[in-house]
């Protein structure tokens, strides 16, 4: 088996023989909302939502089940049909046999892809390339191409077939022949038209608005000779889609533009002129599959229906996508890493686009993003686009309760959030800690601390209580805004939300006095412990946010600020200002929550004025006693010596991690967040490092595994322990938390190891003979070490954070620009040289790294910087340097600006 391998400098690639692997498939979209998966036989689905699925919705095993594909047949006379795509009964059969004489090849770029296959036999080449268009429509183009490479004449009969299913992906199993009923199928004089009367929902039936297109136009500009609308009559009796009979037999076709059936399962089925290829003649195919509210075929002609548009738009769109990873680019000693981080910086825009679903692995959920996605893809867009996020950031504000959890769904338009997923009222406890993270680094790159002080509203619905009781007052008539006692909206600052969400926590703790589990935290499979379930790793990570909240409350006051505005019953929480708790206790902290969820039901709208040195010491104290708790109470040591954080708490009250009698119990996420608050210490640090290296790391599937093997079904834990162990959240190395490692690691000095970690997940996702998955990142790499879940995964938002922040170590802090390297040796060039191209303050940076001498981590310091022609002064006492941001804001907007950096020993 071939690896695939790179083209140019764009990132495109190209892979022989991809029918040898299975599960492959690639993604099309773009921002009209228009998404697409396809495999290189063409499977695969298009669909602009939930409901408007214009092919089959398919599930990762459908890519082989299923023969309802994208499908492109020519009947050579004499000969018989060939399937271009390879999706004939014929070809799959021969597909393990000496009789496999087909040449096939894929490529694909930044969002276009490409086959090639070529029949000896039948002196046949074709190409076909699909994209969907950066315009505003949810089109998805196809093109084919047909050459005669024979040395005869050829006489083909070309039929075009995409299946249409034309409606909900809930009516795949539910009325999926009810649903067909609806359908109104129009035969243009391009192509087929289904329009289904209704959306049909149990809930209530709605007139539907959309119609699902399959239009075909020669290159020469001829429109098909007829159709075959309808499935059972193109298949025939007892044929399918991969044999069917008005291909097979060289049928005419059954209708012409201008007739209408209803009540059928519909097909694209294009028949095009017959044609003869003379040798070295070609002949092209453009099929434009579309969904769209108001039918307008002849705009979908005019715009895309000649090979001179179709290559225009597809130019017009390689370069759309390019201009926007055009925004970092990293120039290391391996230039096959380099491009490969093209591909895992395109990730964080496809999850924006298509949320956590409609890719054949993301078959869970119906659309949208969740909360924590929201917030993690960000991180990605503060560091890539131009565009100004912070109206974006403010928005998301809007989606937290005054309880201190949030809206779990985000909808399709600014500012509008639902509830729950399915209709499910669910806490996961981690949450809260997201918002803060995000917000830090937004400061952090523009300086704009007054953005804590911009007003939002709050959420609200029926749940209440962090979803433990339901709000009865509430009426769906009153909005999902926050309203006070007096019916007015309640507004408070972003400050102000971001307190709710720790504030609340700190005094929502079990018996361990950590903060409950509640419905799960970051690892979603944690979710069978709602009642006596605890997480120590996130209550790491809040400890550490509280003590973030007091330095930014710290530079507030800095900046003149005496006071904050804050809501009058936060008073009840930020205890030291009046009636301070026992921290100790878990019954008091729980017991002042209680009071506080009284209070704020419904909210009185008052609010107090509080003094920033009084909030900065309630928030640091809150946060020391958390430090110590975790480094007293949490620190574990076992039988063969070594130390780590016990992460969680089981639904009956006991420490999930340490010695078992069937093995050690632990999990990474546990040590992740106490190394990256700096809620380990220095030696606890480093026991952690050794500790996970014995336990976790497995360098047969990529690096380190999120937990080791427990050996049981947790009932009192979490789904995640159903799971096959080395699959999912059950001790797969699951990339998002191995990357959170590495960024940890870094922070704490520990290049080198970090290092191991980021290189470990690019090496086993290059390594095609194991991965089986094209360029980029996955969620997790299974037992066998195969990479699952392409695509759409934060992992590849902090992969790019920490190379970029972390390693290369260009960074703003407080709206300066701050340089700290920690690179290793292996990342620069032979030259001792290695860059990276990035956006900070609205200016376009090179920095590039110097090091003739070949100094490895830990043994150069920044001896030079130099910003174009001019020197900047480096504080020789320490590792970096920090740049003013007026002197990069000051630049020439339209020029690429280098800042070239000495490396010397230290």
């Amino acid at each position: 088996m071939k690896n695939w391998h790179f083209l140019d400098e764009a990132g495109s690639f190209q892979l022989e023989s991809p029918q040898n692997v299975s599960y492959l498939y690639f993604p099309l979209v773009n921002e009209a909302g228009m998404m697409s998966a396809i495999t290189p036989n063409l499977n695969g689905d298009i669909k602009a939502n939930l409901n408007s699925f214009l092919t089959l919705p398919v599930s990762v095993e459908d890519l082989h089940n299923t023969r309802s594909a994208r499908n492109f047949w020519v009947f050579v006379d004499g000969a018989g049909p060939w399937s271009v795509t390879g999706n004939s009964a014929k070809q799959t059969a021969t597909q393990f046999t000496q009789d496999a004489s087909e040449i096939f090849a894929m490529e694909a770029g930044i969002l276009w892809h490409k086959v090639t296959r070529i029949n000896p036999e039948l002196g046949l080449k074709a190409e076909i390339t699909n994209f969907i268009p950066a315009s505003d429509d949810q089109v998805e183009l196809m093109q084919i191409t047909l050459t005669n490479i024979s040395n005869k004449s050829l006489k083909l009969t070309p039929t075009a077939a995409v299946p249409i299913f034309g409606r909900s992906a809930d009516n795949l199993r539910d009325h999926r022949h009810v649903t067909s009923l609806l359908h109104q199928i129009f035969c243009h004089r391009n192509g087929v038209l289904v329009r289904p009367t209704l959306s049909f929902d149990e809930r209530g039936h709605l007139p539907n608005k959309q119609t699902y297109l399959v239009l075909g136009i020669t290159g020469g500009g001829q429109a098909p000779i007829g159709f075959f609308p309808i499935v059972e009559d193109f298949i025939g009796e007892g044929g399918h889609f991969n044999w069917p009979e008005a291909v097979v037999c060289s049928l005419p076709p059954t209708s012409q533009a201008g007739q209408v059936y209803d009540g059928y399962e519909a097909v694209g089925g294009l028949r095009f002129p017959e044609v003869i290829l003379k040798p070295s003649d070609t002949q092209s195919y453009i099929l434009i599959l579309a969904i769209q509210a108001e039918a307008d075929t002849d705009h979908l002609l005019r715009r895309y229906g000649t090979p001179n548009d179709f290559e225009r738009w597809l130019s017009t769109t390689q370069e759309y996508w390019q201009s926007k990873l055009s925004t970092l680019i990293f120039q290391t000693r391996d230039d096959q890493f380099d491009l490969w981080m093209k591909w895992v910086a395109l990730q964080p825009t496809l999850r924006r686009l298509f949320g956590n679903s409609f890719l054949p692995y993301h078959d869970y959920g119906r659309g949208g993003r969740g909360w924590r996605d929201l917030w993690q893809d960000i991180l990605a867009l503060l560091v890539m686009e131009k565009m100004d996020v912070s109206e974006t950031l403010w928005e998301n504000f809007a989606g937290i309760r005054f309880d201190g959890s949030n809206a779990t769904i985000i909808g399709s338009h600014p500012g509008e959030f639902k509830a729950d997923r399915n209709n499910i009222p669910r806490v996961w406890m981690d949450h809260g800690a997201w918002p803060l993270l995000t917000t830090q680094l937004y400061i952090d790159q523009t300086g704009d601390l007054d953005f804590l002080l911009k007003d939002q509203v709050y959420f609200k619905d029926h749940l209440f209580e962090r979803a433990q009781s339901i709000d009865q007052d509430w009426e769906p008539s009153q909005g999902t805004q926050q309203l006070t006692r007096t019916g007015e909206i309640y507004l408070g600052t972003i400050l102000e939300h971001l307190l709710v969400q720790h504030l609340t926590v700190f005094f929502n703790v079990g018996e361990h006095n950590h903060i409950r589990l509640e419905g799960a935290d970051w690892n979603d499979g944690m979710d069978m412990a709602v009642q006596r379930g605890e997480s120590v790793a996130f209550t790491a990570l809040y400890a550490s946010n509280l003590r973030q909240l007091a330095r930014l409350v710290q530079e507030l006051q800095k900046s003149g600020l005496e006071h904050v505005n804050l809501a009058a019953e936060l008073l009840l929480l930020l205890d030291t200002l009046q009636d301070k708790i026992d921290y100790n206790s878990v019954d008091a902290k729980q017991k002042r929550l209680q009071e506080y969820y009284a209070a704020v039901s419904p909210i009185s709208g008052n609010t107090v004025a509080v003094h920033l040195p009084e909030l900065i010491t309630d928030l640091s104290t809150k946060a020391d006693w958390m430090y110590t708790h975790i480094r007293t109470q949490e620190w574990i040591t076992n039988g063969e010596g070594f130390s780590w954080f016990n992460g969680y708490y089981d639904d009956d009250g006991q420490r999930l991690e340490g010695d078992f009698a069937d093995g050690v119990r632990m999990t990474l996420t546990g040590q992740v967040f106490t190394l990256m608050g700096g809620v380990a210490t220095e030696a606890q640090a480093q026991k952690i490092i050794q500790t996970v290296d014995r336990y976790l790391f497995d360098e047969s599937v990529g690096g380190y595994r999120l937990n080791t093997n427990f050996r049981q079904v947790l009932l009192n834990m979490g789904r995640c322990f159903g799971f096959a162990y080395g699959h999912k959240e059950n001790g797969a190395m699951f990339s998002h938390m191995a990357v959170m490692y590495a960024y940890a690691l870094y922070q704490r000095g520990y290049a080198p190891q970090a290092y191991k970690v980021l290189n470990h997940i690019y090496q086993q996702s290059i390594n095609f003979q194991v991965s089986r998955m094209y360029p980029g990142i996955p969620e997790y790499f299974n037992n066998r070490g195969r990479g699952v879940y392409p695509y759409l995964t934060g992992s590849a938002s902090w992969y790019l954070l920490t190379l970029l922040t972390q390693a290369f170590g260009v960074r703003g802090q407080l709206g300066d620009l701050v340089i700290e390297p920690k690179l290793v040796l292996e990342q620069f060039d032979d030259q001792g040289k290695t860059c990276v191209q990035t956006w900070f303050a609205d200016r376009k940076l090179e920095v590039i790294y110097h090091n003739p001498d070949r100094f490895d981590f830990g043994s150069y310091k920044i001896a030079r910087v130099r910003l174009n022609d001019d020197e900047i002064i480096v504080n020789s006492n320490t590792n970096g340097c920090q740049i003013a941001r007026q002197m990069i804001s000051g630049l020439e907007p339209a020029q690429t600006h280098r800042i070239n950096i000495w490396l010397s020993t230290k």
